[in-house]
């Protein structure tokens, strides 16, 4: 059945370390005892096998599929386009599906409702993440004429949809991934803007506002706008639209959610508007779909059509990037026949609009080679460029398999047949995804977006670690004869070098990173590409801690202006502070309330653990309320009054901190690896305590946190670290990524 024998030599092929433990751990096919039963040359045989096994089907094709899975194999093993995960993982196996992502309806019933959330459990089952728009539903409190009651709205079976999520793991390794709409004008849009004030809620899902043009006219006119019952079409209501816009600014400046989707820009290019509006996008925002739309996904990476001339400048290979492009394409809607779609009304769909998604990564180590800053006019004229000829080829590739094999069958209902344009065989055909785990495997940037630091340290083994270069930088230093030792540790101490005043100037506006770029050009980069894709583009405008709530204002009405389908901004090291704005808009108000000290309980229950430490042995007791920890008591016996006193004083400092509302995590952040004059080693047990607060940060650590990692330390409060491999996780394409072993919040 395999078009690529085990016989057949091919061709070899290098994979980088990183590449060597994400396969290993995400990608290759496992044995539930044995563990990993592939390697990479044998994952790739099977995918590739399994492609072009659908050649076959069509008689005009040019390819024999032995030759075409040859081609597809070199076509990945080289590192110049990487399809989705999905396909990677599953392609030639029994699961079958292939799709990374999926939009499902949700109707304004008990049924239609329980249905969306058990076809969601079936897709990331499977190992998709899904889309779903809650504007169908009437808001709370509206009465429900089958039963006499009144409606819970929105946010309460969003909830139902985040817990269902909970247990369900995504193709046997994570949680599934979601993206939650609802329109501006739903009449519980304010509940909706603020569901993620408190930290943890709705943590499965990414949440939108799906604005409309009229809204953003009233925004700027300063008018009130209509709120409009779904289940009625009547107004319930209205709003300022300038206050709602400034509620929606607030709360993305204090945690990044909710962002926005421009739903008119979306619906305007929506190709077959016959089958209804497109509602809602997948988890990352990249890719709007009609209800059961499935899209498949894959990337060119640019960094390898990089060709250094005689004078040892260098270009783009145009002629190899239309060839890949075109074997791309061919790639894309294979994999549409060779997926097993884990819903009918799914099949019946994706095969009537046939959706690929081509899109880029590499495109900032593209900027490296050449020599051209992101944040300048001259990327920005590359960017049209490159991303035009990519969509004007992608677009040509599917004319010649529709020639082929058929347009897709609803072309005839297609904006396309009355443009009088095609026929094509694809619906759409360009979207810029997140690449972040592709780009680990390929050994590029992700996606379009800038780097997030030339040189990082990683986590090895036995607390050793690897500092770890961008090729392109470190050449370029060796290159100025400015590379040492030294300088690689300074810039993995501080991730660029635009405070380096030693380096050349060139070399330091050349290879900026993510926080040194002006938030205006990450926007004007999205939407270059944005003009050239047909689907949308998944990118994060990245915003240093201190960015204000006006930064946020004008990065929105720039999307909005300069024409994306929407944007999603991050304030590095929001999501630790948003406890100060719990309460609600008010931050003053918010950190009063959360300064307010809980009165303790008559009857408490507890634990008290044994720590050995430098002056004797110290005992730690922890009462908890609901489950949650509420004071420590701190003693040590057989020690002077002076340490009983130091004892005391840390448990009450403690407690008080623990019901006044403050995170176990930031207080073990404080208190943890304070050093005194006698310390004390305990092989497999503690490690080393080094005072009574050390001693006490680590009973609180391995009870509540479950985690090992330095909690101290150089990266200050706003980090967030990976679950599986514990490194520091970056936010950029519109989620949470771990650039070490490719851990993903959205799938």
């Amino acid at each position: 059945m395999s078009p690529l024998k085990k016989s057949a030599v091919l061709p070899p092929f290098d994979v980088n370390p990183n590449a060597v433990v994400v396969l290993e751990k995400r990608y290759f096919k496992r044995d539930p005892d044995s563990g990993a039963v592939e390697n990479a040359e044998e994952m790739f045989r099977r995918v590739a096998s399994a492609v072009a096994s659908q050649e076959s089907a069509y008689r005009k094709s040019p390819w024999k599929a032995q030759d075409l899975a040859r081609a597809f194999y070199e076509l990945m093993t080289s590192w110049k386009f990487l399809p989705n995960s999905p396909t990677l993982m599953n392609a030639g196996t029994g699961l079958g599906q292939l799709s990374a992502c999926f939009v499902l309806p949700v109707g304004d019933s008990i049924e239609e409702i329980f249905d969306a959330v058990k076809h969601a459990a079936m897709i990331h089952k499977s190992g998709g993440g899904t889309g779903f728009s809650f504007s169908r539903l009437r808001p709370k409190d509206s009465r429900v004429g089958s039963t006499g009651g009144v409606a819970s709205g929105p946010l309460s079976f969003l909830r139902i949809f985040n817990t269902a999520t909970e247990q369900i793991k995504q193709g046997g390794t994570r949680r599934g991934a979601n993206m939650g709409i609802l329109r501006v004008d739903h009449p519980d849009i304010m509940d909706f803007i603020r569901a993620k004030e408190r930290e943890g809620e709705f943590n499965n899902f990414n949440l939108s506002v799906a604005l409309t043009e009229d809204f953003m006219r009233s925004v700027e006119k300063d008018e009130e706008y209509p709120l409009i019952a779904p289940h009625t079409g009547e107004t319930a209501g209205s709003l300022n639209a300038r206050e709602t816009f400034e509620v929606l600014v607030q709360k993305a400046w204090e945690s990044g959610d909710p962002g926005i989707v421009f739903l008119d820009r979306i619906n305007r290019d929506n190709p077959t508007p016959e089958q209804g509006a497109i509602e809602s996008t997948n988890p990352c925002g990249e890719q709007p779909l009609l209800p059961y739309e499935a899209c498949n996904l894959g990337s060119v990476n640019l960094a390898r059509f990089f060709q250094r001339d005689a004078e040892g400048g260098g270009s783009v290979d145009w002629e190899d990037l239309s060839r890949v492009i075109h074997l791309s394409v061919r790639f894309l809607d294979n994999v549409i026949d060779a997926s097993c779609f884990p819903l009918p009304q799914i099949t019946e769909k994706v095969r009537m609009n046939r959706k690929i998604g081509l899109g880029v990564m590499g495109w900032a180590d593209l900027l490296f080679q050449l020599g051209v800053p992101y944040n300048s006019g001259e990327a920005l004229a590359l960017a049209d460029k490159v991303m035009s000829f990519v969509q004007s080829e992608a677009r040509a590739a599917s004319k010649i398999l529709a020639e082929e094999r058929g347009a897709f069958p609803a072309y005839a209902q297609s904006v396309f047949a009355a443009r009088e344009q095609g026929p094509f065989r694809n619906a759409t055909t360009t979207t810029i995804a997140p690449t972040g785990t592709l780009s680990i495997l390929a050994g590029c940037s992700s996606g379009i977006e800038p780097l997030f630091a030339l040189c990082f340290s990683r986590n090895v083994m036995d607390g050793e670690r690897l500092v770890e270069v961008n090729a392109c930088f470190e050449q370029a230093m060796k290159d100025a004869g400015c590379h040492s030792k030294q300088l690689m540790d300074a810039v993995a101490a501080k991730g660029g070098i635009a405070s380096l005043d030693y380096l050349p100037e060139h070399l330091r506006r050349i290879f900026v990173t993510a926080m040194d770029i002006e938030p205006e050009w990450h926007l004007r980069q999205q939407a270059v590409f944005q003009q050239h894709t047909d689907n949308a583009v998944s990118k994060t405008v990245n915003l240093p801690n201190s960015a204000s709530v006006d930064d946020i204002r004008r990065i929105y009405c720039m999307a909005y202006e300069m024409g994306c389908k929407g944007v999603t901004v991050y304030r590095d090291g929001c999501k630790s502070s948003q406890v100060l704005y719990a309460g609600g808009s008010n931050p003053a108000a918010a950190a009063k309330e959360e300064r307010t000290v809980r009165g303790r309980p008559d009857l408490v229950y507890g634990f008290t653990q044994k720590v050995r430490t430098g002056h004797g042995i110290m005992y730690v007791t922890i009462n908890e309320v609901d489950g949650k920890p509420f004071e420590a008591f701190v003693t040590i016996g057989k020690s002077g009054r002076s340490t009983t006193a130091k004892a005391e004083a840390v448990g009450r400092l403690v407690s008080l901190a623990l019901r006044s509302g403050i995170a176990v995590e930031e207080i073990v952040r404080q208190i943890k690896g304070i050093s005194g004059e006698v310390q004390v080693f305990q092989p497999g047990k503690h490690g080393q305590v080094q005072s009574i607060p050390d001693g006490v940060a680590w009973v609180l650590e391995n009870r509540y946190l479950k985690s090992k990692r330095p909690l101290h330390g150089e990266n200050g409060l706003g980090a967030q670290h990976c679950p599986d491999c514990d490194e520091i996780m970056i936010f950029q394409e519109g989620c949470l990524i771990c650039p070490a072993c490719a851990y993903t919040r959205c799938g």
